[in-house]
């Protein structure tokens, strides 16, 4: 059996990860080798954000002792998740594409050797603008969050996108960090 390859796609928010990621999907989605799994979080759902699989705190706490999740963090007061599946997919020698916080890399490379880490950056001017646009926050939460550090654990492959452009120069650059073979 062949060993696939998971993907970590991980930046701040609002650099659009969530829009690259749907592009590319939209793009591969006749290549069955490519699996963009959807996440478990402790958030309703919402027509503006992200296609999620929605659990209770509760829920999330139960299907995490039972070990359903490949991967797990907290964040922004909820809790995400990728689901157990992805270990037999990657077993199966799919390539998993997921979002993820950079708290987890360090324990996905540990559990998948073969994890490349996509880190989608934009300039603080224009992250500052989308996270403005978005309205969830007001200019003093955006500009806190932007000055926390975006450190990332040392080791690995990891290829950089500046997405300042447009969604479909971004898209092509990160299709092509999926298919470049240099990126094992």
């Amino acid at each position: 059996m062949s060993k696939g390859r998971l993907v970590l796609v991980v930046g701040p928010s609002g650099v659009g990860k969530d829009s690259i990621i749907n592009a590319a999907k939209a793009e591969l989605a006749s290549q069955v080798d490519y699996v963009f799994p959807r996440r478990i979080i402790t958030r309703q759902s919402d027509p503006n954000s992200e296609d999620h699989d929605t659990v209770g705190a509760d829920e999330f706490e139960r299907l995490c002792a039972q070990g359903a999740f490949f991967l797990h963090w907290p964040a922004h007061g909820l809790r995400y998740a990728l689901p157990g599946t992805i270990a037999t997919q990657l077993s199966e020698g799919a390539t998993v594409v997921a979002n993820v916080s950079r708290s987890v890399i360090s324990e996905a490379r540990a559990k998948h050797s073969d994890t490349l880490v996509i880190r989608i950056t934009a300039s603080p001017e224009v992250l500052e603008q989308r996270l403005l646009n978005r309205g969830r926050e007001d200019l003093a939460a955006v500009r806190r969050r932007l000055a926390r550090s975006a450190e990332l654990p040392p080791g690995g492959t990891v290829r950089t996108i500046v997405n300042d452009g447009s969604l479909e120069e971004a898209v092509q650059q990160f299709l092509g960090a999926l298919s470049d073979p240099g990126n094992r």
